[in-house]
This record gives structure tokens, sequence and C-alpha cells, in this order.
């Protein structure tokens, strides 16, 4: 055995000199020069410039910003996006063809079923944005649908966007961009989907919308201002009290309060009004939307009521 291992090391390892040579082992070689810093500078950048010129598009797990007359474009119909974040954007530059945006929301399993929001860019033009579901196709934006603050809600179940070009002649100075959010919120209480109602809120929902808004706040009507072109109404507040808000919607006002502004449609045909209410509603897109809104002394009813049966799904001080 030990014969046999001398004889593999014999084989493997350098070989010995044999007993008609006397002249020594040559050295072993010399380990290859290292470049110098200047050289492995100059290949990163090198390879940072080939790799850059290789790319078609930025993308990251939240936006995607790509151009229509990249190779990819050409040699595929329907260029693939996958998205896996709860908020982002699109921009897709001098679109040609189509894009299939897959989303998916970056939480393992949401509790409630998904909204999807979408709001045009001020300047998109160039495609029509389609839901697509199993195949079906759903219009939201139509080229051509103009003014910033466009936004579509519908409920999503694993879909995805289609995003058509439309037949050009120059696509020059063209670029189809939206913004989307997905949420955990229902699509028909929220203001901007497509078949919501201008209706007050139930009992059930007004207590359900204090618990879950991102903004709840006591106050008046100080104006109202209309904005046709958005097909938007803009509430200005004077707030006495905030029990909560998400960002800064609401800013501390001279002389004591806060002051601040949400959206609701304009067919609701939001007027001033005197007496306090309870302002709740969501942030969209950074933007205060309205949600339920009862005076203040009928939440107070149905806020004891509720809290008389044990049915209050959370607590908050109503004085």
């Amino acid at each position: 055995m030990r014969g046999a291992a001398r004889a593999a090391g014999g084989r493997a390892g350098r070989p010995r000199p044999g007993p008609q040579s006397s002249s020594p082992s040559p050295p072993p070689p010399s380990p290859p020069a290292l470049p110098p810093p200047a050289l492995l500078l100059l290949a990163a950048l090198l390879a940072a410039l080939l790799g850059g010129a290789g790319a078609q598009y930025s993308s990251d797990l939240c936006s995607w910003t790509g151009s229509g007359l990249t190779h990819e474009a050409h040699r595929k119909e329907v260029e693939q996006v996958y998205l896996r974040c709860s908020a982002g954007a699109v921009e897709w530059m001098y679109p040609t063809g189509a894009l299939s945006v897959n989303l998916r929301p970056n939480v393992v399993s949401p509790s409630r079923p998904l909204t999807l929001c979408v709001k045009l860019l001020g300047d998109s033009s160039g495609a029509n944005i389609y839901l697509e579901k199993t195949g079906a196709l759903q219009l939201l934006f139509r080229d051509g649908d103009r003014g910033p603050g466009q936004v579509r809600c519908v409920g999503f179940e694993q879909g995805g966007l289609f995003v058509e070009a439309t037949p050009q002649q120059d696509i020059r100075r063209r670029t189809a961009g939206f913004q989307y959010e997905l949420s955990s919120r229902h699509a028909g209480s929220d203001l901007h989907a497509p078949s919501a109602p201008c209706r007050p809120c139930s009992d059930t929902e007004v207590l359900l919308a204090v618990c879950t808004s991102d903004f709840v706040v006591r106050g008046a009507i100080q104006d109202v201002t209309h904005a046709p072109e958005r097909q938007e109404s803009a509430i200005h507040l004077r707030v006495s009290h905030v029990y909560r808000q998400k960002g800064r919607v609401f800013r501390a006002a001279p002389g004591g309060g806060w002051r601040g502004r949400v959206a609701t449609l304009l067919a609701c045909g939001v007027r001033p009004g005197r007496g306090e209410f309870l302002f709740t509603g969501h942030l969209r897109f950074g933007e205060a939307q309205l949600g339920c809104a009862p005076r203040l002394e009928d939440f107070r009813r149905v806020y004891r009521d509720a809290e008389a049966q044990g049915l209050n799904p959370c607590e908050m001080p109503v004085d």
C-alpha cells in the first residue's frame, strides 16, 4: 500500500530526477505580474461602458423605464415587464408594439383583496392602458385622456397591465407613463373607482373608516374649489383636532389648529357647510382623498351606540 501511495505520489507530484540525470530541477514558474491599478480601473470602466451599451431599459422592483426603439422591442411584439412592489411608475418612451406589465405586491399574502389604482403622468401619450386578467382586457385609459390627476381604481387579483401603443406617424417626443399603487382597500369604497357613488357612508363604514384611514381629523370646511380639467373638487379644511395622519396633509396654522385640503370627485357636488365634521380618507399618490365625512354629532351617536353593544372595531376619543 505504501509503495502504491509513493508511486501515485510520484506520478501526481513533481517528477524526481532519475538515476541518469544529476542536473537540478528547474525553478517553479513565477506568478504572473499583476496589472497596475490604472489598468484595473481602465478595465472596469470599459466593462461598465460595454454593459451600458447592451442595456435596453432600466428597472428595479418598483419602477421601469424603457424605450420602444430597443432591439428587444423590434424582435418581440410584446415586451414583458416584471414589477414586485406595492407602488411605482412605468415610463415608456417612443412607444411601439406593446408592454405586458406583470404586477405583484411586495407582501406575502394580503389579508384582503387588492385594489389597483393607476394615475396617468401629466404628459402621457401614445398608448392605451388596459387591466389584463386571464386574457381579458378592460380599458382604463385611452390615448388622448389628458390632464394630471387622471386616476382609475379597480379590483386586482394577480392580474397586470397591458400597454398598447397606438399607431403614430411620428412617435418622437411621446412617452406613455403612469404611476400605480396596490393596496388592500376595496375599490368600491374609493371615490376614484369608476362606479363609486357619491353617497354618505353607512354607520358600519364610518366606524371602519375611523380605524383604517390614513387620516382622521375633526374640523370645518373653509372653502371648496373646483378643477373641471381633473374632474376633482378640493375641500379646504380648518382642523381643530388631528387624531391620525399619514404624511403631512395637515400642517399647523397661524393662530392655532391645522389646515389642509382633501380631494373628492367633482360630480359629488361638495359645497361649504356649517358645523364640524369628522373627515377620514386615504393618501393616493401622495394626495389626500376624501373617504367618510359624517357630521361630528352623527359620528358621536354612531360611536356610542356601537360602544354600548361592544361592536366598536377600535377606540378613539369622541369628546
